[in-house]
C-alpha cells in the first residue's frame, strides 16, 4: 500500500502544479475543488490511477482527478470503502484562487518542515473543546483524571470518562449519558465501574444501570447513632463489593414512567480489627433483589438540571427463595426540585429516605455520608435500618465554565419510626467548585462539614443530585 500511496501523492502534486501553470477562468471566493482518489486495498493488486481533468466554471469550479488527496490539511476528506477499493474525496475551499501558486504551496501542498502542535497545546485544546456542542458526533466522549492522596488509601490515580449521545439522533429529548470510572492506589485498593442513563427515541423507554467492583480499606463503628458518634468504636477492615443494578422504565404519560428494577450485591469484609463489631452477623453476604420503580421526571437535563422536578419511588424485595441469607424489603423515596433564582444561579432541593424492613444485613443497611448526601461524613459511620436526609444547594456559575456551590443539610438514622429521635439529627454544610467538563456535565470538588468537626474532600463527576 505504501508504494501506491507514494505514486498517488506524486500524481496529485503534478496535477495541482499543472493547474497552477494553466489557469482556467477566474475563480471566485466560493471556488471549490474536489480531488478523488481510487486505490486498491490489496497491496498486490495491479491497479494504478490515471489522471483525468474536468472543469466547470461559474459560481463554482469542480476539478475531479483520480489522485490521492494531500495529507495533513484542514480540508474536508470523505472516504468510502468497498470490499476491494477505497475512494477518498478531498474538497478544497478557499477565499483566494487556488490558481495562485503561493496559495497552492501554503494551504494545499503544505510545508514539509512544519511540525505538529506540541503535546501541551493539544492537551489544552482537548479540554478547551470538551464542553462544546457536538451534535454532529454520534457519541461525544472525553476523559479526565489525576492523582489523589488520603490516609487510608495513600497515593492513588483516578480516571473518569464521560459520554453523551442520542439514540438515532433524537435531539428532541435530553441526551443519554454514560460514565466510566476507575481508581487504583499504592495500597492495592481498586475501583472500576460504569453507570448511565439510556433514553430511547421519543423517550418512550429508559434504561438506567450501575455496575462496579471495588476493594478499599475502611472503618466501621457499629449499628445505630450511639455507636457512630463514639470515636472509640472505629474498627479498621477491608471492604470488597461487587454490585449490579438496572431499571427499565416505560413511559405512561408525559414525564411519568414505571417499570421493573433488579439488583445483585456481593459484599464482604476482611481483616476486622474487632469481629465483635458485627454482633454475630456474617462477614460475607450475597443479596439479590427485585421490584418496581415509579418515576416522575421533568428535568431539562439529567446530569445537571436547571429546572424541573424528579420524584422516584422504588419498592424492592430480597426474599428467601432468591437464595438470600437475609430476607428483607426496602422502600426508597427521592424528591428533587430545581429552580433558577437569579442569573446563572440554580437552587436545588433534595429529600431522600431509605427504609428497610425485616432481617437486614449490615452490608445493606441505610447509611449517611459519601459523595452525594451528607457530604463530609464518612460513608457508613452512621448506619441503621432506616435513614432520612434533606439538603438545599445553591449553584452559581461565576465565569465561563467555572462555578461554585454552597449547601446545607441534615440527616438521621434510626431503627424504626417509634424510635426516631430528633436529637440524633446530624447537621451538614459545605462549599464546592465546579468546572464544566462537557456540556452540562460538571466535574466537582466539594468540601463538606459535619458534627464534631467531621469534614472531607470529595472529587466526582456530575452533580450530587
Amino acid at each position: 500500500m505504501t508504494s501506491h500511496r507514494t505514486i498517488l501523492v506524486s500524481l496529485c502534486l503534478s496535477a495541482l502544479l499543472w493547474l497552477t501553470n494553466n489557469p482556467i477562468s477566474a475563480a471566485t471566493p466560493h471556488d471549490r475543488f474536489e480531488f478523488i482518489s481510487v486505490y486498491p486495498l490489496n497491496d498486490t493488486a495491479d491497479l494504478y490511477p490515471t489522471i483525468s481533468y474536468d472543469t466547470i466554471c461559474g459560481t463554482t469550479c469542480n476539478t475531479t482527478t483520480t489522485v490521492l488527496p494531500a495529507q495533513d490539511t484542514s480540508d474536508i476528506i470523505d472516504s468510502v470503502q468497498t470490499d476491494s477499493l477505497q475512494i477518498d474525496t478531498l474538497t478544497l475551499s478557499s477565499s483566494t484562487p487556488i490558481m495562485d501558486s503561493s496559495s497552492v504551496d501554503s494551504s494545499v501542498l503544505g510545508d514539509s518542515t512544519t511540525s505538529r502542535p506540541s503535546f501541551f497545546k493539544r492537551f489544552i485544546d482537548y479540554f478547551a473543546d470538551a464542553n462544546k456542542n457536538k451534535k454532529h458526533k454520534k457519541f461525544d466522549f472525553s476523559i479526565i483524571g489525576g492523582p489523589h492522596y488520603s490516609d487510608n488509601t495513600k497515593l492513588g490515580l483516578g480516571i473518569v470518562a464521560a459520554g453523551l449521545y442520542n439514540i438515532k439522533g433524537d435531539t428532541s429529548i435530553p441526551p443519554s449519558d454514560v460514565s466510566i470510572f476507575g481508581d487504583i492506589t499504592t495500597t492495592g485498593s481498586y475501583l472500576l465501574g460504569i453507570r448511565g442513563n439510556n433514553l430511547f427515541p421519543a423517550d418512550r423507554f429508559r434504561l438506567n444501570y450501575t455496575l462496579y467492583f471495588y476493594s478499599f480499606p475502611g472503618y466501621m463503628w457499629g449499628v445505630g447513632y450511639d455507636a457512630g458518634i463514639n470515636d472509640n468504636n472505629a474498627t479498621h477492615f477491608t471492604r470488597k463489593q461487587n454490585q449490579f443494578k438496572v431499571d427499565f422504565l416505560i413511559r405512561l404519560a408525559r414525564n411519568t414512567y414505571i417499570g421493573p428494577t433488579a439488583s445483585f450485591d456481593l459484599i464482604f469484609g476482611k481483616n476486622f480489627e474487632r469481629t465483635d463489631i458485627l454482633q454475630g452477623a456474617a462477614e460475607r453476604t450475597i443479596n439479590g433483589g427485585f421490584g418496581a420503580t415509579f418515576v416522575y421526571d421533568s428535568r431539562d437535563v439529567l446530569t445537571n438540571a436547571y429546572r424541573g422536578a424528579y420524584i422516584k419511588l422504588e419498592q424492592k424485595f430480597y426474599p428467601d427463595f432468591a437464595s438470600n441469607r437475609y430476607s428483607f424489603s426496602r422502600t426508597e423515596f427521592q424528591a428533587d426540585y430545581y429552580h433558577r433564582v437569579w442569573k446563572d444561579c440554580i437552587l436545588a432541593l433534595d429529600f431522600y429516605s431509605m427504609l428497610n424492613y425485616g432481617d437486614v444485613p449490615w452490608t445493606l443497611m441505610s447509611t449517611l455520608g459519601g459523595g452525594s448526601r451528607m457530604r463530609g461524613y464518612y460513608d457508613g459511620r452512621f448506619r441503621d435500618e432506616k435513614s432520612m436526609t434533606l439538603q438545599a444547594e445553591f449553584r452559581q456559575r461565576v465565569w465561563r465554565r467555572i462555578g461554585v456551590v454552597a449547601w446545607v443539610g441534615a440527616g438521621n438514622v434510626f431503627p424504626s419510626f417509634p424510635k426516631f429521635d430528633w436529637s440524633h439529627t446530624l447537621p451538614n454544610y459545605g462549599i464546592g467548585a465546579r468546572w464544566e467538563f462537557k456540556k452540562r456535565v460538571n466535574v466537582r470538588l466539594d468540601y463538606g462539614f459535619g458534627k464534631k468537626g467531621y469534614s472531607a474532600f470529595m472529587f466526582n463527576i456530575n452533580e450530587a443530585f
